[in-house]
Order: C-alpha cells, then structure tokens, then sequence
C-alpha cells in the first residue's frame, strides 16, 4: 500500500532501527516504546487485520517475536515479555514485543488513569454469561 507507514519502512523508503530482517517479515524497535526495547514486528506484505495474516506468516512472526523476548530477557534482566497485536495507530499488521519491568507495563487506561496501585479489577462476568460467550465463541471458530 503506497501510503502505508510500515509498508514504506518494510520497502526501504524510511528508516527503522532493525532488529531482524527476513524475506517475509521484518521486526524493529517502536518510536514511541511503552519501555525501552519494545519492538514491532510486521510482514512485509500489507495486512490489515492479524486475522487475515496467512497462518504460515502469522507463525513466523510469533516465532520472530520469541526469539526477541529471549533476547530481552537476558538484555533486561526481567522475567516476563509481552506479545500482543493491537493495530491502533497504523493499519498493518504488527505484534508487539514489550520488556515487562512492572506488572501494569502494557495495561488499559483504566490502570493508568486509577494509578497502578489503586485500580480495582472489573467486576467478574457471571459463570452463565461466560458459559454463553465462550460457547459462541467456540460454535464461530
């Protein structure tokens, strides 16, 4: 896509700090990390959606973002790496790979707003209802 952010950066045409580089996929350090390290990795083919990734694809970029939070671990010293998809900021496809020094590192902005050490957990969902969800759930896979 001619106007695609990460397409652009996947082509040559802006520069990214790389970590890993391949013919499919390509991982490189976020502009505006939650916490130093964090890291994106994208196919170089244009996604909208992670679901639409092909699977081959979408297991290469897990498998990417494994080795990274290795990497991390030892880097930062820290015991658990989060990998998450979100897509919000720019339309292509991307993992996120965050060094976790603190447990609300990449959390909601309830927790940001209440502060970390105040904010209560959402009232649990009732069992029938979670029943129901999950059923639906399983029923549209």
């Amino acid at each position: 896509m001619e106007n695609c952010l990460f397409c652009k950066i996947a082509a040559g045409q802006l520069p990214a700090y790389k970590i890993y580089e391949d013919a499919d996929i390509l991982a490189f350090l976020d502009l505006h990390p939650i916490r130093e390290g964090h890291a994106l990795v994208i196919p170089k083919e244009h996604h909208v959606w992670f679901e639409d990734l092909p699977p081959a694809l979408a297991t290469q970029m897990t498998t990417c973002a494994q080795q990274i939070a290795r990497a991390m671990k030892q880097v930062y010293q820290v015991e658990r790496v989060a990998m998450f998809y979100t897509g919000i900021h720019v339309p292509h496809a991307h993992a996120h790979v965050v060094p976790m020094h603190h447990v609300h590192d990449v959390t909601s902005a309830a927790y940001l707003r209440e502060g970390p050490d105040s904010f209560t957990t959402p009232p649990q969902i009732p069992a029938e209802t979670m029943a129901e969800v999950a059923a639906l759930l399983r029923r549209t896979l």
